[in-house]
């Protein structure tokens, strides 16, 4: 029973440390994307911006402050 027990236990840690490494990358692109999306935002004229508002449509308003959520718990993962 120990040899089963011991070897979830290894498969749940490497899984663990695989989702972390997709966390990492993943929040890493967001904030690439976050950094691009505020350049564009600045190089953009007023006349631009109003009409790609335009075609997001009123049910997908823009956000102005991203919020990061939080695990369970009160800390970040």
């Amino acid at each position: 029973m120990d040899l089963v027990k011991n070897h979830l236990m290894y498969a749940v840690r490497e899984e663990v440390e695989i989702l972390k490494e997709q966390i990492r990358e993943l929040v890493e692109k967001n904030s690439q994307l976050e950094r691009e999306n505020t350049l564009l935002k600045t190089l953009a004229s007023p006349e631009q911006l109003e009409k790609f508002q335009s075609r997001l449509g009123p049910e997908e308003p823009a956000p102005e402050s991203p919020q990061t959520p939080e695990a369970p718990g009160g800390s970040a993962v």
